[in-house]
């Protein structure tokens, strides 16, 4: 019967020799390859005191943006919910009532925002879908958690500080994004 292919080998079943029964050989080689590794640059990065550099287009996690004057940006279109391909948005909208023109931007808001980080597979569309640039998947890591519920970010924690009264966490959020101008 002939091989199709050329990378089967003739297995050799002359006995082992005096030498190879001790595995001296096996041994020597295998410690070789271990005195080579140990005197190698370490690949490993001890996390939390130092960090990697990052490649300047890695999606971390969400951020909902504000403008300049600390009002939300989302207007609750549902862009980003439909351009979601692991479904990971839900939102419920509402109407900007009277006196809450310094909140909200436009008058229909997200009342309700969730991302559910367990489904979300860091794609990034649903940040080119949106047409306020209301959401954007920032520099930071999405965090641990021990329970299923922890991974579901609301509103409340994927909000970016205001930057009226919170200059300094307003930036610190903002980190290297530069949005878009106003569309």
């Amino acid at each position: 019967m002939q091989s199709l292919t050329s990378r089967a080998k003739a297995v050799d079943r002359k006995p082992m020799t005096m030498w190879e029964k001790m595995y001296i050989p096996a041994i020597a080689k295998g410690m070789s390859i271990t005195f080579g590794h140990m005197f190698k640059k370490k690949p490993t990065v001890n996390y939390p005191e130092k960090t990697r550099p990052f490649s300047p287009v890695f999606r971390g996690l969400h951020v909902l943006n504000r403008d300049e004057e600390g009002r939300e940006r989302c207007t609750a279109c549902g862009l980003c919910a439909v351009a979601c391909p692991a479904e990971a948005i839900t939102m419920e909208g509402a109407e900007r009532l009277p006196g809450e023109e310094n909140v909200y931007r436009e008058e229909k808001y997200a009342a309700k925002y969730e991302i559910n980080m367990l489904r979300c597979i860091f794609c990034g569309l649903c940040e080119e879908a949106c047409p306020k640039d209301a959401i954007y998947l920032s520099e930071t890591f999405a965090p641990s958690n021990y329970t299923r519920k922890g991974f579901i970010y609301g509103k409340e924690e994927l909000l970016i500080p205001d930057p009226v009264t919170d200059p300094q966490g307003f930036a610190k959020a903002r980190g290297e994004h530069q949005p878009t101008t106003a569309k």
